[in-house]
């Protein structure tokens, strides 16, 4: 007699071990260090910090500014304005008694020609044709620079005298710098450096910085031409914070509503 083949005795299911349904993925196994794949991150992240800190201080400063106060003393009075004198490479404001340095500005590469003093204004003009305002009192901060164009090359010649006379106050309080060079006249509102109007010199004339001087409340600036054509007066022309001074004028205005509605309307502007 044959025996019958039996059928194999089914394992019953495990409680804690349910049968997953036809189809469901694969559970991943778990991972036990994910921990410690999320600390490794964070822990080099806080370790770039202080070097992303250091090299965002060792960036050059713009324009190769290097401005240091000489000790300052945060909320104290700063007492009397400080002089201010070119030594070197650096524009040195002092104290006018005892001659103590308040603070020390130089830039790399350059020399300043000449330095400029006005109530809370320090303005230095550079070997590059850079003209700068520095707060005066306690060297906190320059203000704004800007760029004479043209002017790099004619200031390296004995005709520049060194700068003499390129800046020139033209408000009592000054409120707007006049920048002169041979080739024109560009007047800057010195809260924030603001070009207002510039003025050309004449075909065959050329500005004289170092022959200008104010008068009456304007500044009257040499503008001699070639040849003997042109009367004295065509070579003499006078400016104030709103532009050449000419009969009947409407100059545009400098935004300064101090001088009242009508000292800027128009649109005209500086002619010459």
């Amino acid at each position: 007699m044959s025996a019958l083949p039996t059928e194999p005795t089914a394992t019953p299911a495990t409680p804690s071990d349910p049968a997953e349904p036809y189809g469901t993925a694969p559970r991943p196994p778990a991972r036990k260090n994910a921990p410690t794949r999320i600390a490794l991150p964070v822990a080099l992240a806080l370790l770039a910090l202080p070097l992303i800190t250091a090299a965002h201080h060792s960036r050059p400063a713009p324009y190769g500014d290097r401005l240091v106060a000489h000790a300052h003393v945060p909320g104290a009075d700063p007492g009397p304005a400080p002089a201010l004198r070119t030594r070197g490479r650096a524009v040195q404001a002092y104290e006018p008694r005892s001659g103590a340095t308040r603070w020390t500005y130089t830039r790399e590469g350059r020399r300043p020609l000449t330095v400029l003093a006005a109530p809370g204004h320090a303005f230095t003009l550079w070997s590059d044709g850079l003209v700068t305002d520095t707060e005066r009192d306690g060297g906190g901060s320059v203000r704004w620079h800007r760029a004479i164009p043209e002017s790099a090359g004619w200031l390296r010649t004995p005709a520049a005298r060194g700068g003499t006379g390129v800046l020139r106050p033209l408000t009592s309080g000054a409120g707007m710098l006049a920048v002169i060079t041979p080739r024109r006249i560009a007047a800057y509102r010195t809260a924030d450096g603001d070009l207002r109007w510039v003025l050309p010199a004449r075909r065959g004339c050329a500005f004289a910085p170092a022959r200008s001087l104010h008068r009456d409340g304007a500044l009257l600036v040499a503008q001699p031409c070639a040849g003997t054509a042109a009367s004295w007066t065509a070579q003499v022309v006078a400016v104030d914070d709103l532009g050449r001074i000419v009969p009947g004028r409407t100059p545009l205005g400098n935004g300064d509503l101090e001088r009242g509605a009508g000292a800027g309307a128009g649109g005209g502007s500086p002619e010459n």
